[in-house]
């Protein structure tokens, strides 16, 4: 279906024309009639399909249907009549909810692209950077808000935000916001927003939990599923290597120069991780840039300008980092580390194949990370090709199950294997002795390798000591020593 098709605003067609916007995606066609009609909606479609303008673009246009009619000329600027009613500042009126930053700006550059020829003010406000310039927008009037939760429980509590004239409470890439912990923060946003608004939940998975929350906060919401839940998209292809852990910086090396890999996009599990890969690959001559929580916003800023140019390094990133990042032409996405959850490896490798794009998704797989490959299968309900081995990169390291995602087994040793094993009991053993208790005597003490115990009370001797004298025998005391003071001079 056509944009012009879906009944959207001249100033929105316009817009989206402007970009050259023709065809929309199936979660456009499905979503924007819903938002428009004012209903909740939880949606679930693959990474890179066009959600963020699913939900921006009739969010603009509820906004603009109820926009005071009188200066709402666009070039009234920061302090005009289009920022204030009867004196005061336009409240914030739709609630954009980001789990990183990075997609927190994405979405405001989305709003301001669609919203150009309008009258309505954006902001964004998000961590890591001082919040001077972002309550000066803010004091200057704003109808849409993007926020990351942290950032926006703070200036809440400084006085700057009021969302008590919130009309649409968006949640995006909600099933990340969980993940990252921040159910807490999201439960006070809730409580601070009017109970009756619009409610709109998007994301790319759609585990039970986030079913759970739509039931508490969306109103008799419409579903919109375009695809299997955790469904890659088709066009990309996956592959796996199976490659000891020791091993797996010399493949991705060799993998970058050899193939000529263009726009490559590196997934480590840790910061630390990220950092040790990036200060490889610049060992062997290749550029390479790291993104992570622990970098300056303004440095990951840069970083993604120049992932994005035309002579781009190889970015190496957290799954934190680069959640939502949309990013055109990704050819390669790496799994360096498979991810514990199998639901992350689906975001992962939505970051390639966007806008109809192909692209392809390769995986380093580990003896101890085979576990997690099984639950990837399982949940995309597809199997993963292996790559064939390549000469000096035979893996080598025994293959673990990791049954559960990342955990130990609790309690002690176990006796045999995983199955049918037992746990050894206190006092047995190489020959399967059991000691009969504090105060008997086992078959042969000295054969399991415990010391000798007596029962309490006993005045039995054991074997190796002399006799030991009852608590009442005044010699006892004797064969103690007095600790001395150590005595220090002044």
């Amino acid at each position: 279906m056509k944009f012009s098709e879906l009944g959207l605003a001249e100033p929105f067609l316009r817009a989206t024309e402007a970009l050259g916007y023709e065809q929309a995606t199936p979660i456009q066609t499905e979503a924007i009639p819903v938002v428009r009609s004012g209903r909740d909606l939880i949606g679930c479609a693959q990474t890179g399909t066009g959600k963020t303008a699913a939900f921006t673009l009739p969010t603009l246009e509820r906004l603009m249907n109820s926009l005071p009619r009188h200066g709402t000329n666009r070039a009234d600027g920061g302090g005009g009549k289009a920022n204030r009613k009867n004196g005061r500042l336009r409240p914030v009126r739709a609630l954009v909810l980001s789990p990183t930053r990075e997609l927190a700006v994405q979405i405001a550059d989305s709003l301001d692209r669609y919203g150009k020829f309008t009258p309505l003010k954006q902001a964004v406000v998000y961590g890591g950077v001082s919040q001077h310039h972002q309550v000066q927008a803010l004091r200057r009037g704003v109808d849409a808000l993007v926020a990351t939760p942290g950032r926006l429980l703070d200036l809440i509590n400084q006085g700057h935000i009021d969302l008590s004239k919130i009309e649409i409470l968006v949640f995006d890439e909600a099933d990340q916001m969980l993940d990252m912990g921040f159910l807490p923060d999201l439960r006070r946003i809730v409580a601070r927003v009017p109970t009756v608004r619009q409610t709109l939940m998007f994301s790319a998975t759609m585990p039970n939990q986030i079913r759970q929350l739509a039931q508490q906060w969306l109103s008799d919401p419409a579903s919109i599923q375009v695809a299997p839940a955790a469904a890659p998209a088709e066009r990309i292809t996956q592959s796996v290597h199976l490659v000891d852990k020791k091993r797996k910086p010399d493949l991705l090396s060799r993998c970058v120069q050899e193939r000529n890999w263009v726009r490559t996009l590196v997934f480590s599990r840790t910061k630390h991780g990220a950092d040790k890969i990036v200060k490889r690959l610049k060992r062997d001559g290749v550029r390479a840039a790291a993104i992570h929580g622990n970098k300056s916003q303004g440095n990951r800023s840069r970083v993604l300008q120049q992932f994005k140019s035309k002579n781009p390094p190889v970015l190496v990133a957290t799954d934190i980092a680069a959640r939502g990042l949309d990013i055109n032409n990704v050819s390669h996405v790496v799994n360096f580390d498979l991810p514990e959850s199998p639901e992350t490896y689906v975001h992962r490798i939505g970051r390639t194949a966007r806008a109809g794009a192909e692209g392809i998704a390769v995986s380093f797989c580990a003896g101890d990370e085979r576990g997690f490959l099984r639950q990837i299968e399982r949940l995309t309900k597809k199997s993963i090709p292996v790559e064939p081995t390549i000469e000096g990169f035979e893996p080598t390291e025994p293959v673990g199950g990791q049954a559960v995602r990342g955990r130990r087994p609790r309690g002690g040793s176990r006796v045999g294997g995983r199955s049918g094993g037992r746990r050894r009991d206190v006092g047995q053993g190489r020959s399967g002795s059991k000691s009969k208790g504090h105060g008997g005597k086992s078959a042969d003490s000295r054969s399991t390798g415990e010391r000798p115990r007596r029962s309490k009370g006993s005045t039995a001797p054991i074997a190796g000591r002399g006799p030991v004298k009852p608590a009442g025998d005044p010699g006892a005391a004797t064969t103690r020593r007095k600790r001395r003071r150590p005595t220090t001079k002044l």
